[in-house]
Order: C-alpha cells, then sequence, then structure tokens
C-alpha cells in the first residue's frame, strides 16, 4: 500500500526552484506535492520501520496507522526513502 507514493527519478533532473514541490533531487507523489504547493502541513516518515524494523504484516500495519493519526491531525503524512543515490 505504501508503494502508491513512490515513483521511480526523473533520469534527467528538472531546472531548480526555490519550491520544495518543485525539486530537481525529489521524487514526491501528487498529495504530498500538492499539500506543498497549497502550503500545508506535511510530516516526512522515515521508511526504516518498514524495510528493516518490524517483520510483515506489522510494520505495514504500524505505518498505515500512524499515517491515519496524521491525517486526522490535518497533515499529509510523505513517507520518505533513498532510492537512487547520487555521486
Amino acid at each position: 500500500a505504501l508503494a502508491r507514493h513512490v515513483r521511480a527519478p526523473p533520469r534527467e533532473a528538472a531546472p531548480a526552484s526555490s519550491s520544495p514541490a518543485r525539486s530537481p533531487v525529489l521524487v514526491l507523489g501528487e498529495r504530498v506535492r500538492a499539500a506543498l504547493e497549497r502550503g500545508e502541513p506535511v510530516v516526512a516518515l522515515e521508511s526504516t520501520i518498514v524495510a528493516h524494523g518490524m517483520p510483515y504484516p506489522a510494520n505495514i500495519e504500524c505505518a498505515l496507522d500512524v499515517e491515519g493519526v496524521i491525517r486526522a491531525n490535518g497533515a499529509t503524512p510523505a513517507t520518505i526513502a533513498i532510492m537512487t543515490a547520487r555521486a
């Protein structure tokens, strides 16, 4: 379920911008991008708990529960991960 927010990075970076929603380095899901563009709160959640911290399926259940709490409090959750390193 969390994979729905993950996109492959573009091959060529977009021109730099002052908006984090239009970053040449970050690849954002549409919900996160829209929230940032509207100036709404976004809460970053690191991906380690899902990938390494807890056994399946408790890891997914925990991550989805935390996302639900964030949404219930008026913010957009954004699970973050390093997908491709650049030199």
